[in-house]
This record gives structure tokens, sequence and C-alpha cells, in this order.
């Protein structure tokens, strides 16, 4: 009988306290994934769901009828295969030439003193936003046929005549934005290489140029090929300020792709969608390639 007395009153006290019995929490697990469910959410909305439409979209026909002809075109079409040569041509180039200038500017660049690395850095962060159609608006201003840089040029006598809508500007304006991409990705590489491993190849009897074939490029080997891959495939899917900067005459596969959805000659969405999955497919191989060159220097350097 105490022990029934003293239950209820231990249950009269927690009425009267309003204590509460704590129930058993969320392990933490479960508490990320409850977090992550809206941007899981979004990534189905924006990425998974459009690329699902446009793989389905690129086996029909005007009919709606499933078929292999969207591909049997691009493969046969010479207009098509022309823009994907440019598109690439255009990508490798800027890519090759924009990693070159990038590295030398990323190591001048750590060897400058903080406050002075804080403002060319924010100059650099503000420069790789500066791109598209008003990046094409100040190419034609500097360097169009009466552009500033141009008429200058001209007068120096160092040009007689500069196309800037031709494939030497269009080149010339990819390297540009991809210089900002570059250097940002580029610059926190060189922090991870101590300064004392120079003076140690050095004192083994190396020079400089063994110091970066042997320790330097082997440690930022893989954020170099990171970075690599980043910019062509920045170049591959550039689109506004090429099309502003040659007004759709320039054969690259981003216009081309365009001109299929939304161009006054012809409507073809399965065409567009059969262009897309080989752009996609482009990007796909060369992230292959890659890894695989990351792996095979990774073996090489481990022997």
């Amino acid at each position: 009988m105490r022990l029934e007395e003293a239950l209820e009153n231990i249950l009269k006290l927690e009425k009267s306290k309003k204590i509460s019995i704590p129930k058993r929490g969320l392990k933490e697990h479960e508490k990320g994934f409850l977090i992550l469910i809206p941007f899981i959410i979004l990534i189905g909305m924006f990425l998974i769901t459009p690329f699902i439409s446009v793989v389905i979209g690129s086996f029909l026909n005007e009919f709606n009828e499933i078929t292999l002809e969207n591909y049997e075109y691009i493969l046969k079409s010479k207009f098509i295969k022309q823009s994907v040569f440019n598109s690439i041509e255009l990508a490798l180039v800027s890519t090759f030439v924009g990693l070159l200038i990038s590295l030398q500017g990323a190591y001048s660049l750590n060897r400058l003193k903080n406050s002075s690395k804080k403002n060319i850095l924010l100059f650099i962060n503000m420069l790789s936003n500066f791109s598209g159609i008003p990046l094409a608006f100040a190419f034609i201003i500097l360097l169009g046929s009466n552009g500033v840089m141009t008429i200058l040029l001209k007068n120096i006598g160092l040009i007689d005549g500069f196309d800037v809508y031709s494939k030497t500007g269009l080149m010339l304006m990819y390297i540009y934005f991809q210089l900002p991409l570059g250097l940002l990705l580029l610059y926190p590489v060189f922090d991870r290489l101590d300064p004392q491993w120079q003076e140690m190849v050095n004192i083994l009897g190396g020079g400089t140029f063994t110091f970066w074939k042997r320790v330097g490029i082997p440690v930022m080997l893989k954020e170099i090929l990171g970075t690599v891959l980043i910019m062509f495939a920045n170049a591959m899917g550039a689109y506004a300020c090429t099309l502003a900067l040659t007004n759709g005459t320039y054969n690259v596969m981003t216009i081309r792709i365009t001109s299929y959805i939304a161009g006054e000659v012809a409507y073809e969405p399965g065409i567009a969608s059969a262009m897309s999955i080989l752009l996609g497919g482009i990007l796909i191989f060369v992230v292959i390639i890659n890894e695989v060159m990351l792996k095979k220097k990774r073996g090489k350097y481990e022997k």
C-alpha cells in the first residue's frame, strides 16, 4: 500500500509542477537529413527533373514518337560538327592560355604583402562577376572598329586593323573571363608549398626547375587538373557573351542549341536536347580523362 501511495504522490507532484518526461531525441544523422530536405528538393526541381526531361526529349520527334533521328542528325550534320569543333577549340585554347597566366598570377599574388593581397583579391573577385553581355559590350568599346584601344594601336602603328567580332576577338574574350576564375581557384594552392622545401632542394643540388618538377607540380597536381576541368566547362558553356559579341554568327554549340528552341527559322527541341546530351557527354569524357591522368601521375610519384 505504501508503494502505491508513493507512486500516486509522485504523479500528483508531476502534474502540479507540470513536469514532462523527456522523449528520446532525434539522432544526429536524422537531424542532418531533415536539414538537407529543402536542398534535396531544390536539386530535384532544378537539376534532376530538367536533366530527365532533356534525356527523354532527345529521343522524341515532332510527333512525340520515340526515335534516334535526333542523334543521327547531329552526327551527320556538318554544321553541327563545326559547332562542336569550334566550341572545343575555344575551350582548349582559352583554358591552356588562361591556366598559364593564372599560375603565374597566383604565384606572384602569394608573394605580396597581406594588405595588397586582400585588395587585389577583392578586385579579382569583382572581375569574376563581370561577364556575359556587359563583358562583350566592354570589348566592343575597347577593341571594336572604332574602339579606344584599336584607334590607339593604329596611331602607334602596332596594328593595321583588328576585328573584335572574329574568331580572334572571341578567343581574347574567352581568355579574359577565364583569368579571374583561374586566379581564384589557384591562389590558395600555393599556400600548400612550404618555403623550406625550396631551400632543401637547393641544398641537395637542385635548382628552381627541379623544385617545380619534383615537388611543386606534384603537390599541386590535383588542384591544377581540377582547375583545368572547371575552366574547360566554363568555356564550353559560355553563351551570353558569345551571342552579344558575334550576334550569333560564330558557330558554337551553345548558340546552336538555342537556335533550335528559340530561333526564328526552326523549332526542333529534340535536336536541341540531343545536342545538350552531346555537350554533357563531352564534359563527362573530360572528367574521365582528368581522373585517369591524375591516377597515373599519383602512381608515378608514389613509385
